[in-house]
């Protein structure tokens, strides 16, 4: 896959240091330093071999998996993200979660054009929906465009983030990367060996094992969340977040369906309110949206951004370029 050059902000250069003077010099060597001082010397030291306990307890892998570091990795999964996200200025993102089995529109006219030759019914079937649910993952693609090709103009920048995967999240990626801004993947270990889609920015591609520190930095820079259909995963992501919502443990921040008649059909919201499982102010916590452009809307009009007068792009985004295939 031809992929074009991206462009996006990256951390200020750091100036270069001048030589401290003798009373601010360093007292200790780094860890960095005496890390790669062991790896020069240490290969040739009788205890260099990998059961014994002579390494650095920060350079020794097997000690930093045993059961009893957990809550150390633990740490290393939030700060690591947090420090990368700090650098790079990322300060407000907008999430979107979705199905991972989703296609892209060419990918599923591929799929019904093989279905359609080979003759088998069911696959044909099943080729027709993906196609028509494509529709969603083109609607992704397009809103991620529009934020981007947005955040460039205001004051605050917004930086979308997905969970790293196939699907409505690649398409999340892609449309970023297509605006020619930076996106962010937050993939998490799974047994069947989930891979990050090409259009994450590389310094933005993050890996996870704790599901509930990936669901933690998902929520901690959102501003918005722009749910597409989707199953288990979708609905886990979108629920925990109406709940925390409901209950006042994080601030409102718009919640976007995309899809009037999948969400209605999926959830029976008229019997969460006449068996008084919900109220009725509770379906205010989100709204439904049938366009990209509809939903950047909401949220302009939720957060009354404000844009520079120096560019010539409509304030939602409708004259932005049309995504381009890479």
């Amino acid at each position: 896959m031809a992929m074009k050059k991206q462009k996006y902000f990256r951390p200020a250069p750091t100036p270069a240091a001048a030589t401290p003077a003798p009373l601010g010099k360093r007292n200790f060597p780094s860890a960095r330093e005496e890390a790669e001082r062991a790896a020069r010397e240490g290969r040739a030291l009788r205890y260099a071999g990998p059961e014994s306990s002579y390494h650095l307890a920060f350079t020794d892998e097997p000690f930093l998996l045993r059961e009893d570091m957990r809550s150390v990795r633990m740490q290393l999964e939030y700060l690591k993200p947090e420090l990368v996200q700090r650098e790079f200025g990322v300060e407000a993102t907008i999430v979107l979660f979705g199905s991972a089995r989703i296609p892209s529109r060419e990918v599923a006219e591929q799929r019904l054009a093989t279905a359609q030759a080979e003759g088998d019914a069911a696959a044909i079937a099943r080729a027709e929906m993906a196609l028509a649910m494509s529709h969603h993952y083109e609607q992704a693609r397009r809103f991620a465009h529009i934020v981007t090709t947005a955040s460039k103009r205001l004051e605050h920048k917004i930086v979308v983030v997905t969970g790293g995967g196939p699907g409505i999240m690649e398409a999340g990626n892609r449309g970023a990367f297509e605006a020619e801004g930076p996106s962010i993947g937050l993939n998490i270990v799974l047994p069947h060996e989930q891979e990050p889609n090409p259009y994450i920015t590389p310094e933005l591609c993050f890996q996870f094992h704790y599901f509930a520190l990936r669901k933690m930095h998902f929520l901690m820079r959102s501003i918005a969340l722009v749910c597409f259909p989707g199953g288990f995963g979708t609905l886990d992501e979108l629920f925990e977040v109406m709940t925390l919502q409901q209950t006042g443990k994080v601030r409102k921040r718009p919640i976007l369906l995309f899809g009037r008649e999948f969400w209605t059909r999926l959830i029976d919201f008229d019997l969460l309110i006449g068996t008084g499982m919900i109220s009725p102010e509770d379906m205010k916590l989100f709204h439904f949206v049938e366009s990209a452009e509809e939903a950047w809307n909401l949220i302009v009009q939720h957060y009354s951004l404000i844009y520079r007068a120096d560019e010539a792009t409509s304030p939602d985004g409708a004259a932005s370029p049309e995504p381009t295939k890479p």
